[in-house]
């Protein structure tokens, strides 16, 4: 018998390399580049109903999980631009399971499709930009005790946006 897969990381664990050859950080640009539309395309089929729905017993619905992905991309710009202009700074953590709760989380999917949208028009602008040794400017994440790098903010939300895309895709398997 094939087990079931884990609904909470159907694609698998998040990826904290330190360092990614050039072929899979264009892997993660394109997969982030990608993300706005492949997630719009996923919550037209998921309709209106669909959003109510959770993508797993005592999960998120779908409209909570559209707007935690505007969230947490919001949150990986300034990363990224900090990460960029200040020599090792370290991030704010956020609480996203409270984050969910607070009433913007019950707004129309299409707010946070539209955020994404624009906000990685933006992102996307900055990270064509950065030169070879800025992938390994470094980050530190405080609540994980860890220093990380630019490549490392690439794979995680390459990584961030497909995990969320395929929970979207779980709802009524």
């Amino acid at each position: 018998m094939i087990a079931a897969p884990d609904r909470r990381y159907p694609i698998g664990p998040m990826p904290t390399p330190l360092i990614l050859t050039p072929a899979e950080r264009a892997e993660a640009l394109a997969a982030i580049r990608a993300l706005p539309a492949e997630l719009r395309a996923v919550v037209a089929a998921l309709g209106e109903s669909g959003l109510e729905t959770p993508y797993r017993e005592g999960g998120w619905t779908a409209r909570q999980v559209v707007h935690h992905v505007a969230d947490s991309h919001l949150n990986a710009f300034v990363r990224v631009k900090l990460t960029l202009t200040e020599i090792n700074p370290v991030i704010k953590p956020y609480e996203q399971h409270l984050w969910a709760e607070l009433p913007d989380s019950r707004l129309p999917a299409e707010v946070s499709l539209s955020l994404l949208e624009a906000l990685h028009a933006r992102l996307m602008a900055v990270l064509d930009s950065v030169n070879g040794a800025d992938w390994a400017r470094e980050w530190t994440h405080p609540a994980q005790g860890r220093t990380y790098t630019l490549d490392t903010l690439a794979a995680m939300y390459a990584w961030h946006g497909r995990h969320h895309t395929a929970h979207l895709r779980l709802i009524g398997v």
